[in-house]
């Protein structure tokens, strides 16, 4: 194996690119000491200037070729070397000419120094067997090293840097400064080297191969033996025994080899339709999967290797991945577009790397402190503000598609289901389904972002109940079925939607309880047009003799029937509303009559109309209607009109006008005209009832009427026997 190029530990990690350009020509400087190749020191112009400023030039040179992946260390180390030795106390090598006549000749000939075969230049005329510890037990530094005996090559290494500090001291290297430099920086070159194997070493440690134990163990203990030999800058500045901090350089190996093995995790993923990268689900899951393998890894198999030589490693890798995948995150969540996308981002973050489970052990769990948030507030706010906006967009489509899907089903004339004794209708699954995912998808991410949540389904759906009532009303598929089926979905919707998440669907109440009175009436309605017609048969002479009530009846009864299929209270609401409309009917037809009953036409007329008017009660009392207030209104009429003690008229009268406060002065009148009963005892019952239709119509304005509207709504024309009453 070559001997690793140069490398020198530092805060700033590259992207994962540069690093890559930088690993490759690192490359280049293990193959240049790994071959024995010492940094040249041939100039030719530069040659002629003779003594240290020569001495520079080579060692910068030699440098500027030597540097490793990260750049910077063999530079430094020169730099400190040459002002290391200008701070001599003597300055007779620097002032000496002959002695820089004698420099300027070694540095025209380079081939004087000789060289071992560990790489390590030594002084043609001064070097012994001593200089060299490495051949002594047949190994060179530069082999030790290859071969990942790094506390042998780091031993044999510091005693050279003691024997070169040893001739610094003793003045020794002013014989041949140039070599002495050249001997100096294969040590550095050495260390560097060492450093460099260290990294290497850190990024094969969760690589495919397996966990090298011994290796790692190695590894901390030479960290530990460069600290120790290296405790602090020395005082005089000597670059040899400055500290090499690889301390640091491991940990930024291990954030550089972790940072870039996040950066390639679902890169191999298969792409989507899109032929050009993988989704983000894929991206997330198989960067899941290396951070949970690599930190499984590293908790049981390369945490224990570090720790038998005192080393702490755990803490170091999971900060190292936490700020990976933060970074990673940030990227991703710049080109994260829309809803799905966004979604899967802000899960991922909050669910699935937050697990407890996501390691695969409950002791494993990442911990809470003192790590990070995964994503700085300012970008979690904006995935969660982007979200929101693309929420809004899909919660309206969906609403779409789901009037979509009704329109379809009025198209096909399909009949609504009947589940346990209701019309059932599908719109009231699709919302609630709607609503609930969307906000249980919300909750399991942050609550802010539930109530936004809730919010935005709350707007759309309260936009959405008058866009669908219109639409239904002005199509074809529009029955008594399917009104009572959205009756009885707006009831579910109004009902469990409050109920789950008060305080939030409020504003919902008064579109949904608008588009339920619309659907009522128009039920309604469908009554109406279907009876309508079977009113204009009563009270005429036919009637007398025919039962003109019971079809009427029949059909009221079968509505009623298919009333019993929709929610009791708005079920309930209709049938009292069918109530009061034939009632209100037949009360049209008795005040308004085509034909006048005398004699004993009248008498007949009112025992039917008394009849009919028990026959109404007793139907609609067994239908289940409530609405018993409406039973006097007929009968009142009915004892009017074949009343032969013209003095209990007045009574009748007082009945009918204290039960029912919405009846006005033209109704009296209408009611007066069924009978002839004279000019003066007309405008006697009217002035007896002027009080009380004072007191009615006070009644009415206030508001104090319980509901109970009956006559308003009956219009009565004024014919000539109700001229000829008020006259």
């Amino acid at each position: 194996m070559p001997l690793p190029g140069t490398v020198t530990p530092g805060p700033g990690l590259g992207s994962p690119k540069e690093q890559a350009q930088q690993q490759a020509s690192g490359q280049v400087v293990q193959r240049r000491v790994s071959s024995g190749d010492m940094p040249s020191t041939h100039y030719s112009d530069e040659a002629a200037q003779p003594g240290w400023g020569t001495l520079w030039r080579s060692l910068s040179r030699a440098s500027q070729r030597a540097r490793g992946p990260e750049g910077g260390v063999l530079l430094r180390s020169a730099r400190l070397m040459y002002r290391s030795l200008r701070r001599s106390p003597e300055k007779g090598v620097a002032a000496d000419p002959a002695h820089m006549a004698t420099v300027a000749q070694k540095t025209q000939h380079p081939e004087a120094p000789s060289r071992n075969k560990d790489g390590v230049s030594q002084q043609a005329s001064t070097a012994g067997p001593e200089d060299m510890g490495a051949e002594a037990e047949g190994k060179s530094v530069a082999d030790l090293i290859t071969e990942r005996q790094l506390l042998a090559a780091f031993t044999q290494l510091q005693d050279l840097e003691t024997k070169l500090v040893a001739e610094k001291t003793t003045r020794a290297y002013q014989q041949d400064p140039t070599a002495f430099a050249r001997r100096a920086m294969d040590v550095c070159l050495h260390y560097d080297g060492l450093a460099a194997e260290i990294g290497a070493m850190v990024r094969e440690t969760l690589g495919p191969a397996g966990v090298d134990a011994a290796g790692l163990t190695e590894l901390a203990r030479v960290v530990h033996a460069e600290e120790e030999a290296h405790p602090a800058p020395p005082e005089d500045g000597d670059f040899l025994r400055m500290p090499r901090r690889w301390r640091q350089h491991w940990e930024d190996a291990v954030r550089q080899s972790v940072q870039e093995r996040v950066w390639r995790a679902g890169s191999g993923e298969a792409p989507q339709d899109d032929q050009r990268s993988p989704g983000l689900p894929h991206l997330l899951a198989a960067l899941g999967c290396l951070v949970r393998g690599d930190l499984q890894k590293v908790r049981l198999e390369v945490q224990p290797a570090y720790a038998a030589a005192g080393f702490s490693a755990w803490e170091i890798y999971l900060q190292a991945f936490h700020s990976a995948v933060a970074q990673r995150l940030q990227e991703l969540a710049q080109e994260a577009r829309g809803c799905e996308q966004l979604y899967v981002l802000l899960d991922w973050a909050a669910n699935v790397y937050r697990s407890p489970d996501f390691l695969g052990a409950p002791d494993l769990a990442l911990p809470a402190e003192p790590l990070p948030p995964l994503l700085a507030p300012e970008v979690w706010a904006g995935l969660e503000n982007d979200y929101t906006r693309f929420l809004e967009t899909k919660i309206d489509s969906c609403f779409d598609s789901i009037l979509q899907l009704e329109r379809n089903r009025w198209a096909a004339a399909e009949a609504p289901e009947v589940l346990q004794g209701r019309y059932h209708a599908l719109l009231s699954i699709d919302v609630h389904m709607l609503v609930g995912e969307h906000v249980k998808a919300a909750r399991a991410i942050s609550s802010e972002l539930e109530a936004t949540t809730l919010r935005i389904c709350a707007q759309a759906l309260g936009l959405f109940m008058p866009r669908f009532g219109k639409a239904f009303l002005e199509s074809e598929g529009v029955s008594v079925q399917h009104l009572g089926a959205y009756i009885n979905a707006f009831e579910e919707l109004r009902t469990n939607l409050l109920t789950r998440f008060p305080g939030t669907f409020e504003e919902l109440e008064k579109p949904l309880t608008r588009t339920t009175s619309t659907f009522q009436k128009h039920l309604l309605q469908s009554l109406q047009s279907d009876v309508q017609p079977l009113f204009r048969l009563l009270c005429t002479k036919a009637w007398l003799t025919q039962d003109t009530l019971q079809p009427l009846m029949n059909k009221v009864v079968a509505f009623a029937r298919q009333l019993e299929l929709v929610a009791p209270p708005r079920g309930q609401e209709v049938l009292h509303e069918a109530h009061r409309y034939v009632v209100r009917e037949y009360l049209v037809q008795a005040l308004r009559p085509r034909e006048r009953f005398r004699g004993a036409e009248r008498v007949i007329g009112s025992q039917k109309m008394n009849l009919e008017a028990q026959a109404i009660s007793d139907t609609f009392q067994g239908l289940g209607s409530e609405a018993s207030w409406l039973d006097q209104a007929i009968s009142c009429v009915s004892e009017i009109l074949g009343e032969t003690n013209k003095d209990h008229i007045q009574r009748h009268l007082e009945t009918l006008i204290g039960s029912y406060q919405d009846i006005r002065r033209e109704h009296v009148l209408a009611v007066l005209s069924l009978r002839r009963l004279g000019r003066r005892r007309n405008q006697r019952l009217l002035q007896h009832t002027q009080d009380l239709l004072r007191a009615a119509a006070k009644a009415m304005n206030s508001g104090d009427t319980g509901g109970r509207a009956l006559f308003q709504e009956i219009q009565v024309p004024t014919s000539m026997d109700v001229l000829v009453t008020c006259i």
